[in-house]
């Protein structure tokens, strides 16, 4: 665990809960995020047809565009900042340096600080502070496994129930997903992967297996350290979400697992060497 930050005035006792809604006003994000948003809700297959893109996740913050209250903003904002890694692992949140980072006051931040902390991205503890949740093998170890056990039963899920609207929604955010990837948007492309594999997931039907995933979907996307994408690794990529979504047409659910979790092992082996080769420098 990191060590006590210097964000003493983050705190539980000055908890907003029950204190009055913060007033809405209109959104205002950094270029990044309006991408991302944006990306998010209309995209290109691969025949050039415009198709929109499948709801944000239930539990991540931005929403619809438009208004939304300053804590939606700011907890839309801290959320891509941790992701996108300019607020990297063990970084110490301070609220008044994000306030004023983010020109708005604490008490949105305050609030945005415990979205993050109940997405698993931020660490708070009382009378000390908080923190970006610390990158480390073993975590990742525990996040592969976890999401692993939970979209092998989402994607079985799916398989059993494909539809051709859930496989145009599909296609629509792979084809989506290669695009930006080849552009080298790694934002909107993280957003329409993200697209892709929960187009899947709800296909299923259940309403509590996407809540659950997403959680360690999140933690797990902070390991992705925006990498350059060659065209090799960017085909293999299309090759093995193109398998997933075969398998799940053609109702086969054990053929839809093992596509899954080699996709899955894939990404696990290659982000652990990156790891290793990180902490071997001096």
């Amino acid at each position: 665990m990191a060590q006590t930050t210097g964000c003493d005035e983050f705190s539980t006792e000055q908890s907003v809960v029950g204190a009055p809604e913060t007033p809405e006003r209109p959104l205002r994000l950094p270029p990044r995020v309006v991408c991302s948003v944006v990306c998010s809700m209309v995209c290109v297959d691969e025949r050039g047809s415009r198709q929109p893109m499948t709801r944000r996740l239930e539990l991540t913050p931005g929403g619809p565009t438009g208004r939304r209250t300053l804590a939606e903003e700011a907890a839309a904002e801290l959320h891509e900042l941790i992701l996108s890694g300019e607020l990297p692992s063990g970084t110490a949140l301070r609220l008044e340096e994000l306030a004023k980072r983010l020109d708005m006051s604490q008490m949105p931040i305050r609030e945005g600080l415990r979205r993050m902390a109940a997405l698993g991205l931020v660490e708070i503890v009382p009378h000390k502070g908080a923190w970006v949740r610390e990158l480390s093998i073993e975590d990742l170890r525990d996040t592969h496994a976890t999401r692993l056990a939970l979209e092998s039963l989402a994607v079985r899920a799916a398989a059993t129930r494909f539809s051709e609207a859930d496989a145009a929604t599909a296609r629509a955010a792979l084809a989506e997903h290669v695009r930006l990837s080849k552009a080298g948007d790694n934002i909107a492309s993280r957003q329409a992967h993200t697209e892709f594999h929960f187009a899947i997931y709800r296909a299923g039907g259940s309403r509590w297996l996407p809540r659950a995933i997403e959680p360690v979907w999140q933690n797990s996307e902070r390991y992705r350290f925006g990498s350059r994408q060659t065209k090799a690794r960017i085909e293999q990529t299309r090759r093995e979400h193109q398998a997933i979504l075969d398998a799940c047409l053609a109702h086969d659910e054990e053929g839809a697992e093992a596509a899954l979790r080699q996709h899955l092992e894939g990404a696990m082996q290659r982000i652990t060497e990156t790891m290793e080769r990180r902490s071997a420098k001096p």
